[in-house]
């Protein structure tokens, strides 16, 4: 069986395409925009090709012989011009189905985002049909624009479906963590809100194995969005704690009111705004929500028609990436 992996130069697409080749039965293709981590892909027999999704020529090329896509890219960003999510999540997402539409691709496995559910507000044991009145950024718009796609690909004919992972962490992160930990050093990170806000987290081996499960799903389970989390909501705050601990920090435990920090970061996204670089600013209103916010999922659909069950805990989460941190910083 042949796979292509999009988006395999990021943390979870390379961290997919490296699991997949070790499966005999398939063959794994990979493409991205970087070149050297898709050259450290090749050596393991994975066939790459370097191009941008948002061009149609390239994608039906790419995707001859393909039997499954894993869409997994995407810009991801709390910060950026409407336009550049336009392109990368909508377009490169309609450019997929078209090209596999063309070349007679059998199904599609798009990676989502549970960001789409996000709007300030408390939520616990959200279901996959729960909308907000308003998206809160462009990378929430254009992802649920994206799955739009991927169903009518479905009622179409193709076999698709969605995964919605949710604060995927583990080794090679370079987005959750990483970001915590530099503002940790700068001695910039405080508790915001009053920190007890719960929330789901997802291991990247659960992610992974919610892919293995969708590449084999049969056709009930198909034309669905899926909640991905490792079934085991904590506190936003102590799982932060914990990191730190393991890396022989020690959390402030000063606490900044959610209001304090959000009209702190409106005004800063205000001033960004008025730049001609529009340049991301240190805080945006999406991040204090992120660290302030308690939201947990409900996985039981995942659990019902793709069989998920989790299969690596948070805390073992949370020592693979503290040990392939240590080890590569």
């Amino acid at each position: 069986m042949k796979i292509l992996v999009t988006g395999a130069t990021g943390f979870l697409g390379g961290r997919i395409a490296n699991d997949l080749i070790n499966n005999k039965k398939y063959q794994i293709f990979a493409t991205g925009r970087n070149l050297s981590n898709l050259e450290l892909l090749k050596k393991k027999d994975i066939e790459i090709f370097q191009g941008d999704l948002e061009n149609i020529d390239f994608v039906n090329r790419i995707t001859k012989g393909i039997d499954i896509i894993i869409h997994s890219a995407a810009l991801s960003s709390p910060w950026g011009r409407y336009d550049d999510f336009y392109k990368a999540n909508i377009l490169s997402t309609a450019n997929v189905v078209e090209a596999a539409k063309n070349n007679n691709v059998r199904r599609i496995i798009n990676i989502s985002t549970p960001s789409i559910y996000f709007d300030y507000q408390d939520h616990f044991d959200i279901k996959e049909d729960f909308l907000p009145n308003k998206f809160v950024n462009h990378y929430a718009e254009t992802k649920y624009e994206a799955e739009k796609i991927i169903q009518k690909a479905f009622l179409d004919g193709l076999e698709t479906l969605s995964l919605r992972p949710r604060a995927i962490v583990g080794a090679g992160d370079t987005t959750i963590m990483p970001r915590l930990l530099k503002a940790q050093t700068q001695g910039k990170l405080k508790i915001i809100g009053d920190g007890k806000n719960i929330v789901d987290v997802t291991s990247v081996v659960n992610v992974i194995e919610a892919v293995n499960l969708s590449i084999d799903a049969n056709q009930q389970a198909l034309g669905q969005s899926y909640n991905i989390t490792n079934g085991d909501p904590i506190k936003m705050w102590d799982l932060v704690e914990m990191i730190l601990e393991k890396l022989n920090f020690k959390l402030n435990k000063a606490k900044i009111p959610f209001v304090v920090g959000y009209n702190i970061a409106k005004a800063m996204e205000a001033m960004a705004k008025l730049n001609p670089s529009y340049k991301e600013p240190v805080l945006t209103c999406y991040g204090i929500g992120i660290l302030a916010k308690s939201m947990t999922m409900n996985i039981d659909k995942a659990k019902s028609l793709l069989n998920y069950k989790p299969v690596q805990t948070n805390f073992e989460a949370l020592d693979e990436f503290v040990n392939w941190w240590k080890n590569n910083k």
